[in-house]
């Protein structure tokens, strides 16, 4: 019988979506806070395995050194650890790729190295979480979680608010469009510093329909509500970005494929983060199926598709093989 691998560990999680963000004016003692949640595909997978030396491969491998030295680093740990980036989520595209790499790659090397730490710890470890904390909390678990923003004087990642599950129904279309990146990392730390503070009536009303419309249409199971509550969300919000994006959403495909899957029965859409990626969220299987049909045909070969159900849990870690 063949033996089975107990020193390997391996961390899978996917891709993070941003259905917006609560407050660029910092007038309460908070910045950013936000709301989010993680869809079922594209999925990111890294192991960690015994090493004296730090070694790493795969997919996005120079990230994920970065990450892991950092950890190292901060753990005061001496010795190392294979690390392979078996698949990896577009990167610069909206969905999170640098937040899940990093937590990713902390998460598999604290196991390996019997170092007990929750998301938040390990993000702080990686230096993640310095703006919004969605990705950390959709590491951590699964369904729509809205987080509360961080202090400027404290390092620390913004507390988690709420989480609430999705219905096992509804389903979300992720597109992916070719075309310019998104904006990360120090550019966008300075396309932050240039916008414009919104108005206190904007980001006001931004909570209120967080609190009184998407939060009870989530628990209500009602996805029509829950959709016009996101849509305004993301329109009013996106104006918020609109002076360094260069509109409410991103130049070229993104726009246009948030109009039309909201033509194509989609009763939420919008895009995630800086985009280019954007999502529509549907009940049941066949629309989910013929709005990606739909989506499929506009991009063809130039953008990639996903569809499935939110994640109900955050990311899976295990000792063994890699999954087929």
């Amino acid at each position: 019988m063949e033996e089975r691998d107990t020193e390997t560990v391996f961390v899978e999680t996917s891709a993070r979506l941003h259905f917006g963000v609560l407050d660029l004016r910092g007038a309460r003692g908070r910045w950013f806070g936000g709301i989010g949640a993680s869809a079922s595909t594209p999925t990111l997978l890294v192991s960690a395995s015994p090493s004296p030396t730090l070694i790493v491969e795969g997919d996005d491998a120079d990230r994920a050194g970065e990450y892991a030295r950092q950890f190292l680093t901060y753990y005061q740990i001496r010795s190392g650890g294979l690390v392979r980036v078996h698949r990896a989520l577009p990167c610069h595209a909206g969905l999170g790729s640098g937040t899940q790499l990093a937590l990713s790659v902390a998460c598999a090397l604290a196991e390996l190295h019997g170092i007990s730490a929750d998301a938040r710890e390990l993000a702080r470890a990686v230096g993640r979480a310095r703006r919004s904390a969605i990705g950390t909390w959709t590491f951590a678990g699964g369904g729509l979680v809205v987080e509360g923003g961080r202090r400027p004087d404290r390092d620390v990642c913004g507390p988690l608010l709420a989480r609430v599950p999705f219905p096992l129904t509804w389903r979300c279309v992720v597109a992916v469009p070719e075309g310019k990146p998104g904006i990360s990392g120090a550019d966008e730390a300075d396309a932050f510093a240039r916008l414009p503070p919104p108005s206190e009536r904007d980001v006001e009303r931004v909570a209120h329909l967080v609190l009184m419309a998407l939060l009870p249409a989530l628990a209500d199971v009602d996805l029509e509500a829950f959709g016009h509550a996101l849509t305004e969300i993301q329109e009013t919000t996106g104006r918020w970005f609109a002076p360094e994006q260069g509109g409410t959403f991103a130049p070229g495909q993104s726009g246009e494929l948030v109009r039309h899957m909201r033509e194509w029965g989609a009763p939420g859409v919008g895009q995630s983060s800086w985009g280019p990626a954007v999502y529509g969220i549907v009940d049941g299987e066949d629309a989910a199926l013929r709005l990606t049909d739909h989506v499929r045909q506009l991009l063809g070969a130039r953008g990639s598709v996903y569809e499935g159900p939110f994640r109900a849990d955050g990311a899976r870690v295990w000792r063994g093989t890699a999954p087929t």
